[in-house]
């Protein structure tokens, strides 16, 4: 799951990314102009931002100027606008703006550049040999996470079979069944310690009731033993 900022003065189009991205298992933060968007960037740096070019304070273009003077533009950045033109949509990127998005959005759109730019996000940093997220030595398997080291319940919350059902995920398959893969073992999880209640899985996810449905049945994981309370 990624952080994602979306920056948009109209609310209509802050809640429909709200919504779209959440369902994505992507926590949401929202903007409603350069201000709040600068606030947030002051606090946590985000895995990604859709930033708008047209608000009301400060443009788009002049705040994605403003972080890359600053040294702040050190995450992937996309553009959105239903009224820019391309010398706008090329100045952006030369600025260092990953793509650009014209409203209205269409879903695929929106999905395969938010994959691109978490994808180009995550490509930078290296971390040290033997750090968590580290790459595995030459000649060793390149895997990310394995079943094997998610924490095990028994039906009485003791240690007992694993609830992952996946067996490893490897850099060796497309970024987005990977992610799919680590989100099953991770809400099969948090099913099997919360004895199925959707309510507790929910709270301790971070997602309302009405996503954590639509995720867990597009995700494939079994509802089968869920309360639903």
């Amino acid at each position: 799951m990624a952080t994602i900022l979306v920056v948009d003065d109209e609310m209509g189009i802050r809640e429909l990314l709200s919504e779209i991205l959440s369902d994505e298992g992507h926590v949401v933060e929202l903007a409603e102009d350069a201000q709040q968007a600068r606030e947030f960037r002051q606090r946590q740096v985000p895995d990604l931002v859709l930033l708008d070019i047209w608000m009301p304070d400060t443009d788009g273009v002049t705040l994605l100027k403003e972080w890359a003077a600053q040294g702040q533009l050190s995450m992937p950045v996309i553009m959105m606008s239903g009224h820019a033109t391309i010398d706008t949509a090329v100045e952006a990127t030369k600025i260092g703006a990953l793509n650009f998005l014209e409203k209205p959005i269409a879903l695929q759109k929106l999905l395969k550049a938010v994959e691109q730019g978490l994808a180009r996000g995550t490509a930078a940093p290296v971390p040290a040999a033997g750090a968590p997220g580290a790459k595995p030595a030459a000649g060793g398997p390149a895997v990310v996470a394995s079943a094997a080291a998610l924490p095990v319940l028994g039906a009485d919350g003791a240690p007992g079979v694993s609830v992952a059902q996946t067996a490893s995920i490897s850099f060796d398959i497309p970024l987005r069944d990977a992610r799919d893969a680590f989100e099953r073992a991770y809400f099969e999880y948090h099913l099997a310690r919360e004895n199925g209640s959707m309510t507790r899985v929910a709270e301790k996810t971070g997602l309302e009731r009405t996503h954590l449905y639509r995720k867990l049945k597009q995700l494939g994981v079994d509802l089968g033993k869920s309360k639903g309370e």
